[in-house]
């Protein structure tokens, strides 16, 4: 999953974003609310929002009541802001949690994966699919039954098109899922991943869209 991270504690916010590359996500961490609202403006592939409330260009509250005219991304507060009446304004302008510091990394990373599996309808951790699972909290995967060891990126890849089955997924999107901005990305990476994934699960099961992308075959599973 790709995370848009605003938060403008240096210190914190390289903290959270090492917790969340090391749990698989891919994270793009902004400073300034206008920034992510930009972001959000050019590419809209991000999972989930982790927004902190006192931003130095603009209030937190300000950034999630524009989000909310025009999406319905996931959004997490994370706020030293612990009055109720504060917490109560969050959740009632459209915030999906609102998590107070000082936090523990873990309990933040549960509510993320709370957040997300409501934002796609689903109850529990694990997803299934035939003889494919995935368990998200355990970062876990089985195929026929049998545990299968995969590489970060080649988890991330499954892990994004197992969500939205039978469903072409563009190039540039898996990219941007792989890749954070700025990093360099070899012409063939997207299809190196997949090919890996083909041979450690089953070659009818991710199809090549030719000119598109990639869907996962949920008939193949």
């Amino acid at each position: 999953m790709r995370i848009l991270l605003v938060e403008d504690d240096p210190l914190l916010g390289d903290g959270i974003r090492t917790a969340l590359e090391r749990e698989n996500y891919a994270v793009e961490w902004f400073v300034h609310g206008r920034e992510a609202l930009a972001a959000l403006d050019c590419d809209e592939v991000f999972s989930a929002m982790i927004l902190d409330l006192g931003l130095p260009d603009m209030d937190g509250m300000e950034v999630l009541a524009c989000i909310r005219q025009r999406s319905s991304l996931p959004v997490l507060i994370l706020t030293a802001r612990d009055a109720v009446e504060e917490r109560i304004r969050g959740l009632d302008a459209g915030a999906d949690d609102y998590v107070l510091k000082p936090f523990d990394l873990k309990e933040l990373l549960a509510r993320l994966r709370v957040i997300t599996r409501r934002a796609e309808g689903r109850a529990t951790q694990r997803l299934t699919l035939g003889a494919l699972s995935i368990d998200e909290a355990r970062h876990c995967v089985t195929w026929q039954g049998q545990d299968v060891s995969l590489a970060r990126r080649e988890y991330a890849l499954l892990l994004e098109l197992a969500r939205h089955p039978d469903t072409v997924l563009s190039r540039p999107r898996l990219e941007s899922l792989l890749y954070g901005w700025g990093e360099e990305v070899e012409s063939n990476a997207l299809e190196v991943h997949v090919h890996h994934l083909r041979k450690k699960l089953a070659k009818p099961l991710i199809v090549t869209v030719r000119g598109i992308g990639y869907r996962l075959d949920s008939q193949a599973t």
